[in-house]
C-alpha cells in the first residue's frame, strides 16, 4: 500500500494534491450552503453559483496566461506582463459601462447573460490552436488580444450587475426585517458583510480547481506526444530560434539538459524547438476549452434561477415629487457625502489591488524561477490563494460576529486598513527572504547555469506563507469592500457604483505589469518587494485616518 501511494505521489503530483483539497474544501461547502439558506436571503446561493461557473471558467485560462504569452509568442516577461495588466484593466474598467447599461435599461439580468455569451465566445476563440509564426508580435497575437478583448468586454457586462443583484436581496431583506422592529433590522443589517463574504467564497470555489485544470491539460497533451512538462524550456526554445542556435555557452548547455528531461533523444535544433512549442501550446490552447464549458454552465444556471433574483430599482417617481425643498436638499447632500466616502475608499483599493495581483504577475514569475516547482507547475500554485479564502472564511466570519455580540464591532472601514496591513506583511516576508537568498535581478538569474538556479531556489513554504498573508487580507478588504459600496451606494445608481469599484480594481491592475518588470531589473530582489510593502504600509496610513468619517456615513 505504501509503494502504491507514494507511486501515486512521484508521478501524480497534482492530481493528488487537487484531490486533497478538494476533500478538505466539500466540507466547508456544505457550511456555506447551510449557513446561507438558515441566515441570508432566498437567491443568495443561486447568484453565488451562477458567479462560481463563471469564475472557474475566468481562472483556468487567468492561471496560466502570463506564462502562456511568454510560451507562445517567445516575448519577453515584461511585455506579455504589460498584456495581461491591460487586459485586466479592461476587464475590471469595463464593468462602469456595463453597470451604466444595467442602470439605464433596468434589465440587469439581460445584460448578465449577454455578457455569459460573449466571454463564451472570447474562450472559444482562444482555444483553437492558430499556429504559423508565433514569434514576436504579429497577426496571431493580435487575434489572441482580440479574443481577451471579448472576455473583458463580457465580464465588465456580468460581474458588477450580479453584484448589484446581491446588493438588491439584502435591501428587500432588511426591508422586510424593518417590518418587524428594529432589533430585527439589526440583525437583518448584520448579515450584509457575511453574505457577500458567502458569495466571495463560492468565487474562490472555482478558483481552488481552476489552476489545474491548464496545467493538467497541457501535461497530458505532452505526454500523448511523448514529452513531459517543463517551464523553462520554452523559453530556451524561443531564443534558440530568434539566434538560429547562436546561443551562449550557458544557454546552449541548459538547452540541451533541459531537453533531454522533457524526454528528448538527440540533438536539440530547430525541429525539436518547433515541434516543442507547438506541442506545449496546443496543450494550453485546448485547455481553454474548459473555459467555455464553464461559461455555458454559469449561463444555464442563471438561467434556471433568474426568477428567484430581485432586480435592482429606480426609487419611485412620486416618492421623489412629495419630498420639500429642504428635504430634497438634505437628500442631495447625503447622496454627496455617500459617494465622497465612496471614492475616499476607491482610492485606497486602487494600491490594494496592484499589491494582490501580483499573484498572476511577479509572484508567478517568482514561482516559475526562484522557487521549487519542478515536480507541481508554478501556475497550480495560484490555488493556494481560493484555498485559505475557503477555510479562512468561517474562521473570520465566527471572529467579527463574536466581536459584534460582545459589543466590539469592527467596523467595515477598520477591516478594511487591518486588511492593508496584513497585506504590507506578506511582501514584507518576501523582502526578509530575498535578502537571505541575495537573489539577484530575475535577468541576471536567468542567465546562471542550471545547477546554480536550483541550488538558489526557495522552498515551496515560502509561496504558502505570502498567500497566507494576502488571503487573510483580501477577506479584510474585497467582499467588504463590496459589501461596503452595497452601503453607501444610492439606491438608483447600485450597477455604476459596484462598476466603480470594479474600475478602481482596472487602475490597480493597470500597473500590476511593474511587478514584473521591477522583479526583473531592480538588481536586488528584495527592492521589488520593498516598493510593494510602501504602497500597503501608505494605504492603512490613509485609511485608518478616515476610519471615524467613514463609519459616521456608513451608520
Amino acid at each position: 500500500m505504501g509503494q502504491f501511494f507514494t507511486h501515486l505521489w512521484l508521478n501524480n503530483r497534482s492530481m493528488v494534491i487537487l484531490i486533497a483539497i478538494l476533500i478538505v474544501v466539500i466540507p466547508f461547502l456544505l457550511f456555506y450552503l447551510a449557513k446561507a439558506k438558515k441566515e441570508h436571503p432566498k437567491g443568495l446561493i443561486a447568484a453565488a453559483l451562477s458567479n462560481m461557473g463563471e469564475r472557474f471558467g475566468y481562472y483556468i485560462m487567468n492561471a496560466v496566461l502570463l506564462l502562456f504569452l511568454c510560451s507562445k509568442f517567445g516575448i519577453d516577461d515584461s511585455v506579455a506582463g504589460w498584456i495581461y495588466a491591460v487586459f485586466y484593466f479592461i476587464i475590471y474598467i469595463f464593468s462602469l459601462p456595463g453597470g451604466r447599461i444595467a442602470d439605464r435599461t433596468q434589465n440587469y439580468k439581460g445584460t448578465i447573460i449577454t455578457g455569459l455569451v460573449v466571454m463564451a465566445l472570447g474562450y472559444l476563440l482562444l482555444s483553437i490552436p492558430v499556429f504559423g509564426e508565433t514569434r514576436g508580435v504579429n497577426a496571431i497575437l493580435v487575434f489572441t488580444c482580440f479574443a481577451l478583448l471579448l472576455i473583458a468586454f463580457g465580464n465588465g457586462l456580468f460581474k458588477g450587475n450580479l453584484q448589484a443583484i446581491v446588493g438588491q436581496m439584502y435591501d428587500n431583506f432588511e426591508a422586510e426585517a424593518a417590518k418587524k422592529g428594529p432589533e430585527a433590522l439589526a440583525l437583518a443589517k448584520s448579515k450584509r458583510d457575511s453574505g457577500f463574504q458567502i458569495f466571495y467564497v463560492f468565487i474562490n470555489i472555482g478558483g481552488v480547481v481552476a489552476p489545474f485544470v491548464a496545467p493538467l491539460l497541457r501535461s497530458a497533451w505532452l505526454k500523448v506526444k511523448g514529452f513531459t512538462y517543463n517551464a523553462d524550456l520554452p523559453r530556451l526554445c524561443h531564443k534558440f530560434l530568434d539566434t538560429n542556435g547562436a546561443m551562449s555557452e550557458v544557454d546552449s548547455a541548459n538547452i540541451a539538459t533541459l531537453a533531454e528531461s522533457a524526454g528528448h533523444t538527440g540533438v536539440v535544433d530547430a525541429a525539436f524547438c518547433d515541434q516543442y512549442l507547438n506541442i506545449f501550446n496546443t496543450g494550453v490552447h485546448y485547455s481553454f476549452l474548459a473555459s467555455v464549458f464553464a461559461m455555458l454552465l454559469s449561463l444555464t444556471i442563471f438561467l434556471i434561477v433568474k426568477k428567484k433574483l430581485p432586480t435592482p430599482v429606480k426609487k419611485d417617481k412620486k416618492e421623489v415629487q412629495d419630498y420639500t425643498p429642504e428635504e430634497r436638499a438634505a437628500n442631495a447632500k447625503e447622496i454627496r457625502q455617500r459617494l465622497y466616502a465612496l471614492f475616499a475608499v476607491l482610492g485606497v483599493a486602487v494600491f490594494f489591488w496592484f499589491a494582490f495581483h501580483q499573484n498572476g504577475q511577479s509572484l508567478s514569475v517568482f514561482a516559475r524561477d526562484f522557487v521549487s516547482t519542478a515536480a507541481i507547475p508554478p501556475e497550480i500554485w495560484q490555488c493556494i490563494n481560493p484555498f485559505f479564502v475557503i477555510t479562512l472564511t468561517p474562521i473570520l466570519m465566527w471572529l467579527f460576529a463574536s466581536l459584534t455580540r460582545r459589543g466590539r464591532a469592527v467596523s467595515t472601514p477598520k477591516k478594511i486598513a487591518i486588511g492593508m496591513f496584513i497585506a504590507a506583511c506578506s511582501y514584507i516576508f518576501l523582502m526578509i527572504i530575498a535578502m537571505y537568498k541575495h537573489y539577484p535581478s530575475g535577468y541576471e538569474f536567468a542567465g546562471l547555469a542550471e545547477a546554480v538556479k536550483i541550488s538558489m531556489k526557495a522552498s515551496p513554504m515560502v509561496l504558502i506563507v505570502t498567500y497566507f498573508f494576502l488571503t487573510v487580507a483580501e477577506l479584510f478588504i474585497s467582499p467588504l469592500g463590496i459589501s461596503f459600496v452595497s452601503k453607501v451606494a444610492p439606491r438608483h445608481l447600485q450597477g455604476i457604483c459596484q462598476g466603480l469599484w470594479l474600475s478602481a480594481t482596472a487602475v490597480g491592475n493597470l500597473f500590476i505589469a511593474l511587478g514584473v518588470t521591477m522583479l526583473n531589473t531592480f538588481p536586488r530582489q528584495w527592492e521589488t518587494w520593498a516598493v510593494f510593502a510602501a504602497f500597503c504600509l501608505i494605504s492603512m496610513g490613509v485609511m485608518a485616518g478616515m476610519v471615524k468619517w467613514l463609519e459616521k456615513i456608513t451608520s
